[in-house]
């Protein structure tokens, strides 16, 4: 399910569920709304969830204007604004949750809530030489699949790569019909690469969790609780045995962290 909806500039593929207070899902780099499906499913019992693909990412169009996260940032406003959504709960992962940062400081208004999820304020030198290597390996791998490969190792847990779990994802990934083109995939490395909110961070005054993986090596645990430090009143957990991308891996114990969080900030209902 899903449709496109019209922003003021750009139409986006976005997938609506549920019913109770709103979430905005803002996925990472790459990624369609196919990636936030456990969350999706399960919390649409609890809340009106609304996930969408980036610009150039799945099924949105790419524009011919370089990406940028400020631009990313306004997608994501113009969506909630399309869709009348006064204000959501925001909740984004990885590059996703760079966008959501960047929402928050440039549209404060449409943000209830925040949860950041394996994020970082900018890139320190070993993160620029990580994503740096990603953007060519996009080019210069021998196959889509030894690309997916070698990225992966970055991403998921090493029980994830032990029991099947990541040869599944890339056979997904794989069959999955609506890829993003190299040019959009180094775009957004190279918007994710520049971003720094260091100096702005304490300008957010909406509730906010920070969730690391413990053994995430992409986005390791020190970068989330930087990120935490500089926000006010901002709270820092780690899912000690998870990596990047802890909503696929464990996406229960997931869900209960960010729906105790929701239902905290609307006052425990």
């Amino acid at each position: 399910m899903g449709e496109r909806v019209r922003t003021a500039d750009i139409d986006l593929w976005t997938d609506r569920r549920g019913t109770g207070p709103e979430v905005l899902l803002i996925a990472g780099l790459g990624d369609p709304v196919e990636a936030w499906g456990a969350q999706l499913d399960g919390l649409s019992d609890r809340y009106h969830l609304t996930a969408f693909d980036n610009r150039g990412m799945g099924r949105s169009p790419m524009r011919p204007e370089p990406v940028t996260v400020s631009a990313l940032a306004d997608d994501a406003a113009g969506l909630l604004r399309a869709l009348d959504i006064p204000s959501a709960h925001v909740a984004g992962f990885s590059g996703g949750s760079i966008i959501a940062q960047e929402l928050t400081l440039r549209h404060p208004e449409f943000v209830r809530s925040l949860v950041l999820v394996s994020t970082w304020a900018r890139c320190d030198a070993l993160a620029r030489a990580m994503v740096t290597s990603w953007r060519w390996m996009a080019e210069l791998a021998p196959s889509e699949r030894a690309f997916l490969e070698a990225f992966y190792a970055w991403i998921y847990t090493p029980r994830a790569h032990a029991d099947g779990t990541v040869d599944r994802i890339i056979d997904e990934v794989l069959a999955f019909p609506y890829q993003p083109s190299l040019e959009a995939v180094q775009g957004m490395i190279d918007a994710f690469a520049v971003h720094d909110t260091t100096d702005r961070l304490p300008d957010i005054a909406v509730p906010t969790l920070v969730l690391a993986g413990g053994v995430d090596i992409s986005a390791p645990p020190r970068l989330g609780r930087a990120v935490a430090d500089a926000i006010p009143g901002a709270r820092f957990e780690v899912m000690e045995e998870e990596a990047h991308q802890p909503f696929q891996e464990a996406p229960e114990a997931f869900n209960a962290r960010v729906d105790a969080f929701w239902r905290e900030v609307d006052g425990g209902s």
